[in-house]
């Protein structure tokens, strides 16, 4: 019995090495996105890049280091206003509402 190959035959590339020349969601790399009639430049990091604990603007949450993530920032805005996302925070931001942190003795008015 021989050995289990886990590279293709014939020298090919794998399938997934062959994606167009944006990167689609390969990490470390910038596409384009339009969200509010504004281009985002928006740039997937792996959790091995992830070394610091950020805030995700999307739930309030903490990103802690090691989490795969979003990093997002207007294209002709300066790049100090990147915000790190979760993901799924990032897909749904059109199906979430600003929330008012109240404490919980707070009025509701």
């Amino acid at each position: 019995m021989s050995p289990r190959r886990n590279r293709p035959r014939g020298g090919g590339r794998h399938p997934s090495q062959d994606r167009g020349g944006d990167g689609g969601d390969r990490y470390g790399l910038d596409r384009r996105e339009t969200w509010r009639g504004e281009t985002w430049v928006v740039r997937q990091i792996g959790g091995g890049s992830a070394a610091k604990n950020y805030r995700c603007p999307g739930c309030d949450q903490e990103i802690p280091p090691g989490v795969p993530h979003v990093v997002a920032w207007a294209e002709h805005g300066p790049v100090d206003d990147r915000r790190h996302w979760h993901r799924a925070c990032w897909n749904a931001r059109d199906r979430r509402t600003t929330r008012v942190q109240r404490s919980r003795n707070a009025p509701r008015y």
